[in-house]
């Protein structure tokens, strides 16, 4: 049938390869090779591998003497009449014909299509594919597909599994099926890549064979059997990958940082609280990775609000009183601000720098007429070049801040441990510019002890010069708060070790979330009015900064003035946005921790980091805006202290399938659910900034939801690795590997 379809397009007399520009295609010009461009079409090797969607199963040739009102499928026959027409009542333009099969007759429709009387005549033989429908007149069909055929073996858009395809403004269905028929001439140069021994121990149909059916399948097999190849496939590079890097990792050569008990235990006991079950068992599994001689590359995960910031400072703490510095990444300003706070108090004999665009700051310092926390703005020349010299020379044990402290004029003196919060914010190359801020300097000095006397209690703790030799890696922890789902963990994670946190602390209250609607405001008001009364403190979430007409969501500025002004005049009220000076937004937070502020009005600027133990609302505004995993961040804002703490959802949303999953975070209490829930809705891109995972993330027809299919191409891409590390025997695959700038180093 493919080639039977192939001959049928006339116009197609040209050689097209894969490289064949997409504008030298028949009926491509310059409006719609712009347009294809924006689907990341420019060739014929991206056209073919622009994947269909979906299907419509057409395939289902019906007779008009034998039928069922209702069936879906296809019916080849003659026109015997056709006219433009406008209804009676909104005058609405359409197309009414009558086709005859040679068993029977049935009406088509077409709405708002004046030109397919140009395109279809009276004695035409088309065929139309739909649903068979009835009303008083008899018999219908309303705005089927329809295509010129002398037969139906020549069909392309009926009589078929017709495929759907992500399309954009101005480019239709039909044209993009039309030039699929065009580009699959050229599917004979597509190359093998996979291993001849995982084709055929994965029972897997050729490359070829399987471009040639997804596209234009037979049947369902066809079809089910090319898409599990090409999946199969994406993902395989992707397992590649993941493998390859965890090979690299214990390759490389990492500073050896010994559990000190000691330091570590009398540092437990002086926490205001004790260690979670899963803290501990955290905790050990990074003291255990530090020991050994390449670096650790860990992701803490954990449910809001559990306790990974003392986690990440026990690891520190060890690294210090092995004579190595660490430096914590924080992607906001708040959350750094947050994280140089709460380490600095519960370490306090450690010497901790703040570093960020705004703020250059060092806790237990001497010289400093600050207090050791003092969070305000600072941009004092003097100050953070001090601080500058001061991690240089070794005297700091501990670095937080955001993309400041990758810059070119940082230089760490020894740095052992990288601790990066929400890593899925940052890009590869922040993350590795990080890793390789470690001071070229040092070697010059040869790693002498007396470099290290500053930053431990003796100079017996320094580090040897086996410990910190010159291509020495230091260790990597990653936390988040957005936990990870399997798919995810196995893929864009599947490089890294995993611990995971569930435990939250034990006087914290289940927070109660509701969905509430536009009826019963006054009521949420009134009785947030009556928590502020009892000293509890408001978050209200808003989606934009200025009013979107466009979209109606309620603005934060106009949020603020309604709420300042007419509902809670008497009550004071904060405004917190990206947009607001750096001054401005340390003052807000400020009064809002002191509890000089009862209602913090903001953006989503607050959705991590923020840790305010009397505040017990969370309010948010056009809540059907947000992700799952993000609200389940906001509603981790509150219910940090010991009072029962609330989330409300606000919505006007009328729509069954928004109410739906609403409802579904409101009884889903964990994180980990919430996250799979999330992924299943969205997909990993707009949750877990899957561009930013350095791995193969181009997937044009696999999912990250292909568990299965995941867990099959692990196991295969293990195995090809621990047979031939380099890929010596499969150039064709390394090549493939090796596109695009990626760095695998298969060597």
């Amino acid at each position: 049938m493919l080639g039977k379809t192939l001959s049928s397009c006339k116009d197609m007399d040209m050689n097209i390869h894969l490289n064949t520009p997409i504008e030298k295609l028949t009926r491509v010009g310059k409006i719609t090779s712009d347009r294809l461009t924006k689907l990341g079409i420019s060739n014929v090797k991206e056209l073919l591998e622009h994947y269909p969607t979906r299907f419509e199963d057409y395939s289902k040739v019906i007779s008009l003497n034998q039928f069922s009102v209702g069936e879906i499928g296809s019916i080849f026959g003659t026109i015997t009449s056709i006219e433009q027409k406008k209804t009676s009542r909104k005058q609405m333009k359409l197309t009414e014909a009558y086709l005859s099969d040679g068993t029977g007759e049935i009406k088509i429709i077409w709405f708002n299509n004046p030109y397919i009387t140009q395109t279809i005549h009276e004695g035409d033989t088309i065929a139309v594919a739909g649903k068979i429908e009835e009303d008083f007149t008899g018999l219908l069909m309303k705005n089927p597909n329809f295509e010129k055929a002398e037969s139906l073996e020549q069909t392309i858009h009926t009589s078929r599994l017709v495929p759907i395809y992500g399309a954009t403004f101005g480019i239709t269905q039909k044209q993009i099926r039309f030039l699929i028929t065009q580009a699959l001439q050229a599917t004979e140069e597509f190359t093998e890549i996979l291993p001849d021994k995982v084709i055929i121990q994965a029972n897997l149909r050729s490359k070829i064979d399987s471009i040639n059916n997804i596209h234009l399948p037979k049947n369902s097999k066809d079809y089910l059997a090319a898409q599990r190849r090409l999946k199969f496939e994406e993902l395989f590079l992707v397992q590649l990958l993941v493998e390859k890097s965890r090979n690299n990792i214990k390759t490389s050569s990492a500073p050896k940082i010994e559990f000190n008990k000691d330091k570590t235990k009398k540092f437990v006991s002086s926490l205001p609280f004790t260690l979670t079950d899963d803290q501990r068992k955290a905790s050990w599994k990074i003291l255990q990775d530090l020991e050994k001689n390449y670096p650790m590359n860990r992701l803490l995960q954990g449910e809001v609000g559990s306790g990974k910031t003392v986690v990440a400072a026990i690891a520190a703490l060890n690294a210090s009183e092995n004579g190595f510095q660490s430096a914590l990444m924080a992607p906001t300003e708040i959350l750094a601000l947050q994280h140089y706070k709460t380490i600095s108090e519960i370490l306090p004999t450690k010497k901790i720098a703040l570093l960020t665009s705004k703020h250059a700051r060092i806790s237990n310092s001497s010289s400093s007429t600050d207090t050791p926390l003092d969070l305000s703005p600072t941009d004092q020349t003097d100050n953070r070049n001090n601080i500058k010299k001061a991690i240089q020379d070794g005297s700091i044990d501990i670095i937080i801040g955001t993309h400041a402290i990758i810059q070119n004029d940082i230089i760490f003196a020894n740095l052992g441990l990288i601790i990066i919060d929400e890593q899925h914010r940052f890009g590869v190359e922040q993350r590795k510019a990080l890793k390789h801020r470690s001071t070229d300097a040092i070697s010059a000095k040869g790693r002498s002890a007396s470099g290290w006397h500053r930053i431990s209690d003796s100079a017996d703790n320094a580090p040897s010069e086996s410990e910190i030799s010159s291509d020495s890696t230091p260790h990597l922890l990653s936390m988040t708060a957005t936990p990870i789902p399997r798919s995810l963990a196995l893929t864009l994670y599947g490089d890294l070790d995993i611990s995971t946190i569930r435990e939250i602390p034990k006087n914290r209250k289940p927070i109660q979330t509701r969905v509430v609607d536009e009826s019963n405001r006054d009521k949420a008001y009134k009785f947030i009015k009556q928590k502020i009364a009892d000293k509890g403190q408001v978050f209200v979430i808003c989606p934009l900064i200025e009013e979107s007409d466009a979209l109606g969501i309620k603005s934060v500025k106009k949020e603020y003035k309604k709420l300042n002004e007419k509902i809670f005049p008497n009550i004071p009220i904060g405004l917190l946005h990206g947009k607001l000076k750096p001054k401005e937004k340390e003052k807000v937070m400020n009064d809002f921790n002191d509890n000089k502020i009862s209602i913090l009005v903001s953006t989503s600027v607050v959705e991590v980091g923020v840790d305010v133990p009397n505040a017990v609302i969370m309010m948010i505004e056009g809540s059907e805006r947000f992700g799952l995993s993000q609200l389940h961040q906001f509603r981790g804002r509150v219910g940090r202290g010991e009072n029962q703490s609330y989330c409300f959802l606000f919505t006007d949303s009328k729509n069954p399938q928004t109410m739906q999953r609403l409802h579904l975070f409101v009884k889903a209490r964990d994180g980990f659910e919430i996250s799979e829930l999330d992924l299943s809705l969205r997909g990993p891109g707009q949750i877990y900034g899957t561009e930013q995972s350095g791995h193969f993330t181009n997937l044009n027809i696999a999912t990250l939801l292909d568990s299965d299919l995941i867990s099959e191409t692990k196991k295969y891409a293990k195995e090809i690795l621990e047979s031939d590390p380099t890929l010596k025997n499969f150039p064709t695959l390394k090549s493939e590997l090796e596109k695009e700038g990626r760095e695998l180093h298969f060597e």
